[in-house]
């Protein structure tokens, strides 16, 4: 399976609620975390595998400098946030570029689990950036969203660059 690419249409809409947790929501999830797995991610929102479905993981495992947060999350949402960090992010969707964005370095989320139980989560640092990030996905935005108008234009030159390699 593939991970599709900025600009596809899909990566540029928001996606739509979960309404039922089935065998299809689970095996989305057990797809989306063999892709991630497969792609080294951290991350993977379910629209990056062409599929129109709030559903997101997060694997924070690979990093050795962040607390370990696994968890997948369907209709995911941000509580609130407090804090500010800064930090340079990858995307799946953008191979080879990376930005530097802020977002909120502490966040309270709410979101079902697998069984349709709704969890109430706090994230910090790292893992809260990820979770940012996959968010965005699901609300058809892109760390190109969070940057301003000139860093934007550069890096989609950057990204045209290496997408032309």
């Amino acid at each position: 399976m593939k991970v599709l690419r900025f600009p596809h249409p899909i990566l540029q809409k928001p996606t739509s609620l979960v309404s039922d947790i089935d065998s299809q929501v689970n095996n989305l999830v057990e797809l989306m975390w063999q892709v991630m797995k497969e792609k080294d991610g951290v991350g993977l929102a379910a629209n990056q595998i062409g599929v129109d479905k709030r559903v997101m993981v997060i694997d924070t495992s690979l990093r050795e400098d962040s607390p370990v947060v696994k968890l997948a999350l369907i209709n995911p949402i941000l509580v609130c946030g407090e804090g500010s960090l800064s930090f340079k992010e990858g995307c799946l969707s953008f191979p080879g570029l990376s930005l530097e964005v802020e977002r909120f370095s502490k966040v309270y989320v709410k979101g079902l689990d697998l069984s349709g139980k709704e969890v109430e989560i706090t994230l910090d640092g790292f893992p809260a950036i990820v979770f940012q990030h996959e968010l965005d996905h699901l609300l058809g935005k892109t760390f190109l969203d969070r940057v301003s108008p000139i860093k934007r234009r550069m890096a989609l030159e950057r990204y045209k660059k290496l997408e032309n390699r």
